[in-house]
């Protein structure tokens, strides 16, 4: 017979403040970027180009799907955004939701766009690209 794991109370209430830290953090991620997409769609198709992860014919088309990715991802709800991040959830032992979901977009959708010619990279190198990029624009 298998053992019933029932946790304790104060077991409960650590899980629970652990479950809703990681849910305020994610709010606040989306909301931060729901106040002005814009500036986090420029840096963030820049450096890809930069450190040569996507190529691309346009560099603004780039940066307008990411920014339309990106309005995407402040207008959809919970279970959008964790059907879009599920592939790609144990890429990093704590992901941010921005940059994980991005980098989905990038990888399964990006690539069938008409301007991009290739991307390159594994799927965590383009995570750190666009994380670091986030992280400098989040608070």
């Amino acid at each position: 017979m298998a053992k019933v794991f029932r946790p304790s109370n104060r077991e409960s209430s650590i899980l629970s403040r652990i479950e809703s830290g990681k849910e305020q953090a994610r709010r606040v991620a989306i909301n931060n970027v729901r106040e002005d997409p814009a500036r986090f769609a420029n840096p963030i198709a820049m450096k890809l180009v930069e450190e040569h992860l996507v190529e691309t014919t346009n560099k603004n088309e780039l940066e307008e799907q990411i920014l339309k990715s990106l309005e995407t991802l402040t207008h959809a709800d919970e279970f959008d955004v964790d059907y879009q991040i599920a592939p790609f959830r144990n890429l990093v032992q704590q992901p941010n939701v921005v940059s994980l979901y991005l980098t989905a977009f990038v990888i399964e959708k990006l690539i069938n766009h008409k301007s991009v010619v290739d991307i390159f990279g594994s799927d965590a190198d383009i995570y750190m690209c666009i994380h670091k990029q986030v992280a400098k624009l989040l608070p």
